[in-house]
This record gives structure tokens, C-alpha cells and sequence, in this order.
């Protein structure tokens, strides 16, 4: 990139207030980047309004562990043909209950797509009947298949289960995406530009915009290096698999404050919580990867994923 922001953050993204977790670096006189340890990412209302308080002036960017943009045959069933225009809109009209989970398969529709509110009998295959499609694939973007570096992502309307991210979806959407684009025009500081849908990523970043992008940790594992020697959850576990993080900050010239280094070190402590703090940092270093040059973002060309899709920042455009 050849425009830098002033601040570059990332949420950790969890359905419940306390797997949210928020890290950022600050970009300082001398053009070194200083990243901090990872905190409550706090009320998602308020937390675009913070995150510019953190930075009054220059560009923005702000990773999100949630997807931003909708699977192109869902789209095609409900008449989207643009999801940063339709994004303020979910809530209310036509799309009045669209983040009311269905509770049966009867209820799910194209206008009110997530399930299952609770488990008991649900299946994936709900709801592929329910809105048309063939397969589950049908209900996964393009950046959400099988990479060589990791898994297909879950279905971003299913709600159940250690891997789902629906719920974390309809938070991040609901209360500060969506709420955000309402409550601001699109020349205030804390208003939320989409990336890819609202352009390219260094024009966004040299309008000194507050520029919003999707992010992946797990994919981000693989750009710095990162393998686990167990469970992402055990504290030595994620100890071993920091030195990698130690190692790329000090090749890229990003500066770890003293908390930071001594977090990552002990791997981000022993109570519960602390794999969503190491994500938050490695999506962290992963933008901060980006940003730097060291990868490309994966701008993406075509018009669908750019309306409609969107891709993940860092993602190889080979991976679609």
C-alpha cells in the first residue's frame, strides 16, 4: 500500500460480549507501527466513534472476524444486488425480522435466513430446502471455500455449534455496521466504508477514510507463520506458536509495547479467553501484514465479489 493508515486494528469476534476482543497499532512520527495488547472490544455501537477517537486524523483500518458480504445465489434469491447498500436497510421494512432466527425449518425464508435459534433436530440441510439451493456450498462465498491453508469456512446463516458465525454476524451487522451507516453520513469521521464494495483499499485509506475489512485469523496463521503443537486453547500451546509472531514483528519493524511482547511470550495468559486474545493479535499483525506490503490484500476484480460477495483482506485471489 502506498497510503498508510494512522491506525490499524482488529476485532476478535465472538457472539458473547466477552469474546470480543479488540487490538490495534498506531501508527507514530517516526512511521513505526506500535501495536497493543489486545482489550474488550466494548459496546459495538460506540465502538467506531472510539476507534476514531484513537485517531482524529488520517485513515482507518479496521479488521473484523465476521463476514462482510452475502453468498451470490442468496443474493440472487432475494434480490440483492448490492450489500453495502442493502446492509442499513436489514432490520426493518421488508427485511423486518431478518435477523430474527428462525426457530423452525418452516420459518426460515429469504428474508429472514439465519437458523437455528436453538439445537434439537436442526440440520445444515434445512437450510438448503428452505431457500432453493442444492448443496450447503451454496450458502458459502467464494472466499469461504477450502484454501491450502485452511478449511472451509462455516455457512454464514447457520447459527449452531464451535464453528458457526452467525451469531457473531448478526452482531457485528446489527449493532455497529449496519446501526453505523444509518446514524452517519458518509462524511463523518466514524462512518464504516466496506472494503472491497466501497473501492479500492489504498484509495479508501489515502481519503483518510475509516475503512472496515473482513479478516480471517486462522488464514492469517499461514501468512505469518503460525503452527499450533496442540490445542489452540492450551496456554503453551499458544506460547510456542507466538515466537513466530515475535519473530515476524521484528522483521517488519512493528513495534510490540511491553505488554504486548510479554502477552504473546506467556501465551496471552492462562484463564479462559486467552486463544481469543492471540486471535486478535494475529488478525492484528495479519492487516498490519497487508499494510506493509509484505502480502497483497487481494483486491478483487470481479463485480460480483466486489458488489455482492466480498473477499477476505490477505486471501489469495487464486483461493475463489
Amino acid at each position: 500500500m502506498t497510503a498508510l493508515p494512522s491506525l490499524v486494528a482488529h476485532a476478535d469476534w465472538g457472539s458473547s460480549p466477552a469474546r470480543r476482543r479488540l487490538a490495534y497499532a498506531l501508527r507514530r512520527s517516526d512511521g513505526a507501527y506500535i501495536a497493543y495488547a489486545p482489550g474488550p472490544a466494548g459496546d459495538p455501537q460506540t465502538l467506531l466513534p472510539r476507534l476514531r477517537s484513537l485517531a482524529p486524523r488520517g485513515g482507518i483500518l479496521f479488521g473484523v472476524d465476521f463476514p462482510l458480504g452475502l453468498p451470490e445465489r442468496y443474493a440472487a434469491l432475494a434480490g440483492i444486488t448490492d450489500f453495502a447498500a442493502i446492509l442499513p436497510q436489514l432490520g426493518s421494512g421488508r427485511w423486518a425480522h431478518f435477523y430474527n432466527v428462525a426457530a423452525h425449518p418452516g420459518e426460515i425464508s429469504a428474508v429472514r435466513p439465519f437458523y437455528p435459534l436453538r439445537p434439537g433436530g436442526t440440520r445444515q440441510a434445512h437450510l438448503v430446502q428452505a431457500l432453493g439451493m442444492t448443496t450447503i456450498d451454496d450458502l458459502r462465498r467464494r472466499c469461504d471455500h477450502a484454501s491450502p491453508a485452511r478449511r472451509a469456512a462455516a455457512p454464514i446463516f447457520w447459527t449452531l455449534g464451535a464453528q458457526q458465525v452467525g451469531k457473531a454476524t448478526i452482531i457485528g451487522w446489527r449493532d455497529m455496521l449496519g446501526a453505523a451507516r444509518r446514524a452517519f453520513t458518509p462524511d463523518d469521521p466514524a462512518f464504516p466504508w466496506l472494503w472491497p464494495f466501497d473501492g479500492r483499499l489504498n484509495d479508501l485509506i489515502a481519503a483518510e477514510r475509516l475503512v472496515v475489512a473482513e479478516t480471517y485469523p486462522r488464514e492469517c496463521y499461514h501468512h505469518l507463520g503460525v503452527a499450533f503443537l496442540g490445542s489452540k486453547r492450551r496456554q503453551a500451546a499458544r506460547a510456542v506458536a507466538g515466537t513466530a509472531l515475535l519473530r515476524w514483528a521484528d522483521a517488519a519493524g512493528v513495534v510490540l509495547d511491553p505488554d504486548l511482547r510479554c502477552a504473546i511470550s506467556d501465551g496471552f495468559g492462562a484463564a479462559p479467553g486467552g486463544d481469543d486474545d492471540f486471535d486478535a493479535t494475529v488478525g492484528l499483525l495479519g492487516v498490519l501484514n497487508v499494510v506493509l506490503g509484505y502480502r497483497a490484500a487481494g483486491e478483487p476484480d470481479d463485480e460480483v465479489i466486489r458488489r455482492i460477495e466480498g473477499w477476505i483482506l490477505g486471501q489469495d485471489q487464486g483461493s475463489r
